[in-house]
């Protein structure tokens, strides 16, 4: 524990034939064994890169998979994220907590301070695998869990990235728990959000959906403005007892106000409607549009207020500061990363305006 942050100090020790390994093909998924120091212990690991456009940027990003001991705090891997982009470093970390307060299931996280063969690397979010594991920890049934890894994963027909019909219906998806019966369940959900007559559909999709479920992570992704949450930057879990999908949200560092490059964007960027064949679908029903409706104000009224956020704002910008001056990729931006507090804020307020001036749209 760094005692000037208060934050854990990860050190991974890698073979330097390795790393130069791992720097000369940054494309490479394939893991280099490694040593991970942590909170008093040692561990064998397997590390790589993580993420796709991320991996150009000076500081990377990186995957973890625990072999002896094969977990780690009940892990058998985690993601550690540069938040290369993000000016405050808190945006991932800060939606996920803010589904989890609206009910919807979100990966845990904390920030740690990162030393790589004794170079301090800087202070990164690590973010709890989404697995059988995840599921364990919160006493929930075994179920598949797919990951959402392009704009394939749109829950239409039809592909989001060249316009055309779909090669197959689970595009856009990679298995991460589960079988190939469970590759079935995700194309039959599909299918059947594309095909269900709309007279029907009211009925019919909650045979395949958890409609209330869904509804909250709508909200999340709206109020947020993840402007590219619809169609990735989620997993899927098929509770195995219900038989019915939910959505959790993944890579959330582009919102409350920023955009992938971490550059401003308005405020009314994000439609209330939000986006992808299936919410299209669900706020089509005059039941579902009503809950939703009734949701948004509650959380705008509740959750979604800078009196309730702005506390964990500064809370998590403070954790933070004083290990931002020791990482070498970030240490000259503290004017900019001071200012990000207020900036959240400053979106907070104003989106809160422009979704409630927008609640009409859902009578």
């Amino acid at each position: 524990m760094n005692k000037n942050s208060g934050m854990p100090i990860y050190q991974i020790f890698i073979n330097p034939k390795d790393l130069k390994e791992l720097k000369h093909d940054i494309w490479c998924d394939e893991p280099l064994p490694a040593q991970l120091k942590a909170e008093g212990s040692r561990y064998e690991i397997d590390i790589r890169y993580r993420g796709s456009h991320i991996r150009d940027f000076r500081k990377k990003s990186y995957q973890v998979s625990f072999l002896k001991p094969n977990k780690f705090k009940g892990a058998k891997e985690i993601h550690l994220n540069a938040e290369y982009k993000d000016p405050s470093l808190i945006r991932n970390k800060l939606s996920f907590d803010f589904f989890s307060e609206i009910g919807c299931l979100a990966p845990r996280s904390r920030h740690v301070q990162l030393k790589l063969n004794g170079n301090m690397e800087g202070v990164y979010h690590e973010i709890e695998s989404v697995d059988e594991n995840f599921l364990k920890r919160r006493n929930l049934p075994e179920g598949a869990i797919f990951y959402a890894v392009d704009g394939d994963a749109n829950f239409s027909l039809m592909s989001d990235l060249d316009k055309e019909t779909k090669k197959s219906l689970d595009l856009g998806y990679e298995r991460k728990v589960g079988s190939d019966k469970d590759d079935f369940y995700l194309q039959e959900m599909i299918y059947k959000v594309n095909t269900i007559p709309r007279a029907d559909f009211e009925k019919e999709i909650t045979r395949y959906i958890d409609v209330d479920k869904y509804i909250k992570w709508i909200a999340g992704v709206v109020l947020t403005q993840n402007y590219d949450g619809f169609v990735h930057n989620y997993s899927l879990y098929r509770n195995g007892n219900t038989g019915l999908f939910e959505v959790m949200p993944w890579d959330y560092d582009a919102t409350w106000g920023r955009d992938v490059n971490g550059k401003f964007m308005d405020a009314d960027y994000v439609r209330i409607e939000g986006f992808n064949t299936l919410t299209a679908r669900i706020l089509d029903v005059s039941d579902f549009r009503r809950r939703y409706k009734e949701l948004l104000t509650s959380v705008l009224q509740h959750q979604f207020t800078v009196e309730m956020l702005k506390p964990k704002i500064e809370k998590l910008h403070q954790t933070i500061r004083p290990a931002l001056l020791l990482d070498p990729y970030k240490k000259d931006i503290m004017e900019t990363f001071d200012k990000e507090p207020e900036f959240i804020c400053s979106f907070i307020k104003n989106r809160s305006d422009y979704i409630l001036s927008r609640l009409y749209k859902l009578e």
